[in-house]
């Protein structure tokens, strides 16, 4: 049985107000493909981004931010891209990792299991990672367009209304 084509069912498919954020020393928004594509899967899927920007891959402006969008009530989920390798300049992990109140480590595993059957080895230098600050979702994905096709398309958008709902304890997101 496949079960990766069966999600848990939502009778109902509200909207979930999004955030999207690119790390990036050297992005603009006419070249942030990434974030572009991200905030397109949340858009064509029936959810609200509600902001979107793009941050240098300083850890306490990425925290800065994420905790100020933490703090809005219209925003569910917060989608990073960008910072999450080895080299020096990749803090996204580490600024975010301490902010979470719980992990979902099933969403870094998953992601870099089905990165590994596209990419191969090099899917291990990944620290993609995805939990709860209070009841916002934060996922934290590569920069790789390709990376965030996948991690959107496998594991966010047909989990994205679930998720929200058990963190917030509800059933209606929309309004």
């Amino acid at each position: 049985m496949n079960y990766a084509a069966l999600p848990h069912p939502d009778t109902e498919q509200p909207s979930v107000g999004c955030a999207v954020i690119t790390v990036s020393d050297t992005r603009t928004p006419e070249t942030d493909r990434s974030g572009q594509l991200t905030s397109d899967r949340l858009q064509s899927s029936g959810h609200r981004v509600l902001a979107y920007e793009i941050l240098p891959d300083e850890p306490d402006q990425i925290r800065a931010r994420v905790l100020e969008l933490c703090d809005r009530p219209d925003i569910s989920a917060i989608l990073l891209n960008g910072g999450t390798g080895i080299a020096p300049r990749d803090t996204t992990y580490d600024a975010i990792e301490s902010l979470l109140d719980k992990t979902l480590p099933g969403f870094g595993e998953v992601f870099r299991w089905l990165s590994y059957q596209e990419i191969g080895s090099r899917a291990i230098a990944s620290r993609a990672t995805a939990g709860l600050r209070g009841t916002t979702l934060i996922f934290s994905l590569p920069g790789s367009s390709n990376a965030v096709r996948l991690a959107m398309d496998a594991l966010i958008l047909p989990e994205l209304v679930h998720l929200t709902q058990q963190a917030q304890g509800t059933r209606n997101l929309s309004g």
